[in-house]
């Protein structure tokens, strides 16, 4: 791995900032899960957890078929919360909570991903928690299916139900995505265009094996939770913009 301005040498290959994603396939549902036990799951990252509503932050899981980037073909699993941007207060108010919604950003609390290019890529440039796994991945029915197992183990399956068709804008504004490694958080503006957009209530059904991080997705309950919503999007492209430290 090496570096020079706005470009990353990564296993012998050039990767210029941003990183742009021309095609993926995504499904996601959202979760409400007690903001306690959340914010000490997320502690290390020095952010808050946003809270929609008293006691409660919102917890995402998400399996991407990535087909045509600037980091190759591959799977990935996400796990997410809704964060605070940093530094700021605790919203007081109903006015006060819509207004953290709007500015909140997603921190990637595990990424694992089936591709050894996207691990070191990830990682490297922008310290997203990235892992090999195993990711089987089924988008092509009705149901929309995903697992992640390591030697043959699972440690999560996830199934989504797309819900009725939504127009989408050309373009959504920039997100916040938010990373922790080696004790530091960076931020990264994400853009994100989807189209073939579906959105449902409820939706997801979740199995959690034995990993480290199903058993801390089942201390916020989600395996007998009801999802939030759920979300579909036969086509999306990002932007991926490089680091910045959000704090030390």
């Amino acid at each position: 791995m090496s570096t020079a301005a706005g470009a990353w040498t990564i296993q012998g290959e050039r990767v210029a900032l941003p990183v742009r994603i021309r095609d993926a396939a995504v499904a996601s549902a959202m979760f409400a899960v007690p903001a306690a036990p959340a914010q000490a799951l997320i502690a290390y990252s020095g952010l808050d957890v946003a809270e929609p509503l008293p006691g409660k932050a919102v917890c995402s899981l998400a399996f991407v078929r990535y087909t045509d980037g600037d980091l190759g073909r591959y799977h990935e699993f996400a796990v997410a919360f809704l964060v605070r941007p940093p530094g700021a207060a605790a919203p007081r108010g109903t006015s006060g909570r819509l207004r953290e919604m709007a500015e909140a950003g997603a921190f990637i609390h595990w990424l694992p991903v089936d591709q050894e290019f996207t691990l070191e890529a990830g990682r490297t440039i922008w310290g997203f928690p990235k892992e090999l796994a195993d990711i089987p991945m089924h988008l092509d029915g009705r149901v929309k299916r995903c697992a992640v197992r390591f030697d043959g183990r699972t440690a999560i399956e996830l199934a989504i139900r797309p819900g009725a068709p939504i127009p989408t804008r050309n373009q959504a504004p920039n997100l916040d995505a938010y990373t922790c490694m080696d004790g530091l958080t960076h931020r990264i503006s994400w853009m994100v265009a989807p189209s073939g957009v579906r959105v449902r209530p409820g939706g997801a059904k979740v199995v959690l094996g034995d990993h480290p991080v199903a058993a801390e997705l089942r201390g916020l309950g989600l395996d007998r939770a009801r999802a939030l919503c759920t979300g579909t999007a036969a086509h999306m492209r990002m932007v991926f913009e490089a680091a910045e430290v959000a704090r030390r």
